[in-house]
């Protein structure tokens, strides 16, 4: 048994870990709930614009925006989004998980593969395995900006114009609640129709001034809505489960303090016992 000197250290060691974890606890908690509030306010309007673009898919225009045209796929790019920072469980995993599954899938139909990096922890996962890495971004802090990421989003779509790749997709992470982050991977080109069946066979919207101009400047909003939505999502996820790791590591520093403490009583009990029979011992020879 350890002696009671060397048991004091490793309490003392582990309560100076367990007030950092409770300290990064308490931070995570008040950095999520802003972020939060800023996955709140984007996901309304990435949501529509979303349905909108889906329902243009099916409409008749005159002009066919390439990024609605469905064409055969022989490469495609995904735009990944992780964490900067780590200490937040599997919650970047989960997504290159997810990744890798249909990148598998893809290449075994001899389908090339490109990826957009957005997020340290991606960068140092996806460049070990030796992807086409078209554009990268890290160090977006706690209020990610459409604007960061606008050169990092147009260099995919300098490919999928250059029909370099024929579809785009998203990978992230949904924050479903504090305790469930859910892990993502959305087509973003060409666009998807979200809610076919409420729509009629043939209809169409009415474009002010013109269509070609109007829905290609709309077509920049919804990708840019998309990647920022996903940006501030998994912010707000990374806040989450960074929180519950902490709390977690907290309760398991409490619960190895308390063991650690009942061996050091029972070794201080026993070297008390130890001296007293030694003094009896003594007092009996006399």
């Amino acid at each position: 048994m350890a002696g009671t000197k060397e048991i004091r250290v490793k309490i003392a060691s582990i309560k100076s870990t367990q007030k950092i974890t409770k300290a990064m606890e308490m931070v995570a908690a008040s950095k999520m709930r802003r972020a939060q509030e800023r996955m709140r306010a984007a996901r309304p309007y990435a949501d529509k614009i979303r349905s909108v673009i889906g329902h243009l898919r099916l409409a008749n225009p005159n002009h066919r925006n390439p990024y609605l045209v469905e064409r055969e796929v022989k490469s495609v790019g995904i735009i990944i989004v992780s964490s900067d920072r780590g200490l937040c469980g599997s919650l970047n995993i989960n997504v290159f998980k997810q990744v890798l599954i249909a990148a598998r899938e893809w290449q075994g139909k001899g389908v090339d593969l490109h990826v957009c990096l957005i997020g340290s922890k991606a960068m140092q996962f996806f460049r070990r395995l030796k992807l086409p890495v078209v554009a990268s971004i890290t160090h977006l802090g706690d209020k990610p900006r459409i604007a960061d990421l606008l050169g990092t989003v147009k260099a995919m779509l300098d490919l999928y114009e250059e029909s370099k790749i024929d579809r785009l997709f998203v990978a992230s992470n949904r924050f479903v609640n504090t305790m469930t982050q859910r892990p993502e991977l959305r087509q973003m080109l060409p666009a998807e129709t979200v809610d076919a069946s409420d729509l009629q066979e043939r209809w169409d919207y009415i474009y002010e001034p013109e269509a070609d101009a109007l829905i290609s400047s709309y077509m920049m909003r919804y990708i840019e809505s998309q990647v920022y939505r996903a940006a501030v999502e998994n912010l707000a996820c990374e806040m989450a489960a960074r929180m519950v790791a902490m709390k977690s590591a907290t309760d398991n520093a409490g619960t190895i303090i308390d063991e650690l403490q009942l061996i050091y009583n029972k070794a201080r009990q026993a070297a008390i016992t130890k001296e007293i029979s030694e003094i009896v011992g003594g007092a009996a020879a006399v």
